[in-house]
């Protein structure tokens, strides 16, 4: 499942290039204005940080939500008190798009995340042109080599990098590269089964000095108490904030202390 999803991010990313070479695309992104800077605005404090989700549809649940103005719902997020806001630009299985995260990214003034299944140089030049602050790299679809590569990339171009870890030789990889912004995803990319008793298991061996960020698995306050109390500096949430009520969700899930 997952190299598929890598496979179809790429296919898409081809075919854009077509109509926009990565010479043109760099030259929008670097006149881009510099975004908010995601460090700070996640950086552990006394309450939960959120990174709230605009998220129509998964592989294992099919479709979630109809969202039919992606800026509508990043300002209503951005409202509630979400401290920065993820997009899913994935076409095929998430049905989301670049045009969402340009949008969101105009409507807002938090730091936003592409959410996507990168893996060139290209789709982090893509990322910054339509307004994120960060990007997300899964090392669970990546060569360590790669990995390396696209961060030192990212980082020249202004974009701080979200980086996904499942297991614990990741979570070594991604401190060893100095990552400042480390998620641990409680859902398995290829099972699509969630556990956040991996975050529990896996937290105490990020170091001290990164957010933590707990990405999957909550439905309820009480898994946000949960990654809290196992040490989570910010919380990913996305299905139970387009299937619920995030106007009453939010306030709830930033609370926890």
């Amino acid at each position: 499942m997952l190299a598929g999803l890598f496979q179809a991010a790429l296919d898409d990313s081809k075919l854009r290039e077509r109509d926009l070479p990565i010479e043109r695309l760099e030259a929008i992104a670097l006149a881009t204005p510099q975004p908010v800077d995601a460090e700070v605005a996640l950086a552990r404090t006394s309450r939960m940080r959120l990174i709230a989700e605009i998220k129509r549809a998964s592989p294992s649940k099919g479709d979630l939500a109809p969202i039919s103005d992606a800026a509508e719902q990043g300002l209503g997020y951005q409202e509630a008190g979400a401290d920065a806001i993820s997009v899913l630009t994935e076409r095929t299985g998430f049905k989301g798009s670049l045009a969402d995260l340009q949008a969101v990214s105009q409507a807002t003034t938090i730091p936003t995340l592409r959410k996507d299944f990168i893996s060139t140089e290209y789709q982090l030049l893509e990322a910054r042109a339509n307004g994120a602050a960060m990007a997300l790299l899964i090392l669970a679809g990546l060569k360590n080599s790669d990995y390396l590569r696209l961060k030192s990339f990212a980082e020249q171009i202004g974009l701080k990098v979200l980086v996904e870890t499942h297991t614990e030789s990741e979570v070594a990889a991604a401190a060893e590269s100095g990552a400042r912004l480390i998620g641990i995803n409680t859902r398995d990319l290829e099972t699509f089964r969630t556990d956040i008793g991996l975050f529990e298991s896996l937290a105490q061996k990020l170091p001290t000095d990164c957010v933590r960020i707990a990405e999957s698995s909550v439905k309820d306050v009480s898994d946000v108490k949960r990654y809290r109390e196992a040490g989570a500096d910010a919380v990913l949430v996305g299905e139970a904030l387009v299937t619920g009520d995030y106007r009453q969700l939010i306030p709830e899930f930033i609370s926890v202390a």
